[in-house]
């Protein structure tokens, strides 16, 4: 396995947790999985449909967001949106989050061990 494709592996175990803090927030308003994917890419989560909507069926079936049909347009969408346990949830994951960012800031960078 090269550099490039270690360090890939390694960025999107990274990612991972960040893509559920970020649908928790997003979907605080209203969204379907398309426009979802591609609000996410927009902000710095690029993340693919094979993973996303497994996600979204996992946040809904653990009860931290909720959806409904609306079928007023030509093609049904299934809109999402976080639960009053999500919003709970994505409350602790962003404090978490933040306490974290603060732990890895005051550790020593890399360029000052040289």
């Amino acid at each position: 396995m090269s550099e490039s494709e270690i360090l890939e592996t390694h960025l999107q175990e990274l990612r991972r947790g960040t893509i559920v803090l970020a649908c928790l927030r997003l979907l605080e308003t209203p969204g379907y999985g398309y426009g979802l994917l591609e609000e996410l890419g927009e902000r710095g989560f690029p993340t693919d449909a094979n993973t996303l909507y497994p996600l979204l069926r996992r946040l809904e079936k653990q009860g931290f967001l909720t959806s409904e049909w609306n079928t007023d347009e030509s093609r049904p969408r299934k809109f999402y949106r976080t639960s009053a346990a999500g919003l709970r949830l994505a409350g602790a994951l962003t404090d978490d989050f933040r306490a974290i960012a603060v732990a890895i800031d005051a550790l020593p960078d890399s360029d000052d061990q040289h």
